[in-house]
């Protein structure tokens, strides 16, 4: 119901306009202000799917849609996570049932030729080198993983591989210390969380890891918003001052994973193993040519 006095609406448009939104470190951010004056979400009217995975064939994830994230097992990955990430392993990531499962395990995977001491292992699937876009509205139906130190993520990077300059952009954060709560967060040269300036903001949904829900990316020249179902709650306006701020012109690839510990995970409980997050599809729209 709208029941906001037009002074206040003017002024939500101006902030929202300025892509104000509280900043905060690792984990810590805070809906904006203006929460209420973001538009709902939703695929925008003319718009056409561009790419998706549907997850019909059973197996590991389709070759020509996917890789693997594994570059940086034997030195540890960033933010002090504690997973191995394995590659062409049913064990961590596979299609069943109409799903795609990546699964995080607890187990020693020394075998392999790139282990680098971890006690867990886990998948991060990416687009990287098979698809990327400028633009867009991104939809993944997922059900995320429960339980003390999971760090399940949906997001994109730039294709010009250098964090924070080219972009990420975060479209569903949670932890399993606190399932409830998901996040959306941007980071780029400028805002970021090594020096305490990421743009984000967090929302509630009671059931993540019982039921499968829409997260969304809507993703244009002027803005990005970031939702779940239908209903955005984080904005970030293009503020027009150049790529350290918004590097968001260019390609991004998507990521899907789950991570184990680190700065935003924290403790692991051992007890929670095998844990895995539940993806139905990925659809790619783009404005129709």
């Amino acid at each position: 119901m709208k029941i906001l006095s037009n002074t206040r609406e003017m002024i939500a448009m101006v902030l929202a306009a300025l892509g104000l939104a509280a900043c905060g470190g690792d984990g810590a951010e805070v809906a904006s202000a203006v929460d209420w004056a973001v538009p709902a979400a939703g695929i925008p009217a003319g718009w056409k799917m561009v790419w998706s995975d549907e997850f019909d064939k059973d197996g590991l994830p389709d070759a020509a849609k996917w890789d693997y994230d594994a570059d940086r097992n034997r030195w540890g990955w960033s933010n002090n996570e504690v997973q191995y990430y394995a590659r062409d392993r049913l064990e961590n990531a596979q299609v069943r049932n109409g799903h795609l499962v990546i699964t995080a395990r607890k187990e020693d995977l020394s075998a392999m030729p790139d282990w680098g001491g971890q006690k867990y292992s886990s998948a991060r699937l990416v687009t990287r080198g098979k698809a990327s876009w400028t633009y867009g509205f991104y939809e993944v139906r997922a059900k995320l993983p429960c339980g003390r130190g999971t760090w399940p993520a949906i997001w994109t990077l730039g294709t010009g591989g250098v964090w924070p300059d080219d972009g990420e952009i975060d479209i569903m954060e949670q932890v399993g210390s606190a399932p409830t709560i998901v996040r959306g967060t941007i980071h780029t040269k400028a805002f970021n969380h090594m020096i305490g300036t990421q743009r984000g903001a967090s929302t509630q949904v009671s059931d993540t890891c019982s039921a499968f829900h829409n997260y969304q990316m809507t993703w244009t020249p002027e803005q990005i918003l970031v939702g779940v179902d239908g209903v955005n709650y984080f904005h970030f306006a293009n503020p027009g001052t150049g790529y350290a701020a918004w590097p968001y012109d260019k390609p991004q690839y998507l990521l899907l994973n789950i991570a184990l510990g680190g700065t935003m995970g924290g403790s692991i409980d051992d007890a929670i193993f095998p844990v895995s997050m539940e993806v139905d599809y990925v659809r790619v729209y783009q404005p129709v040519r």
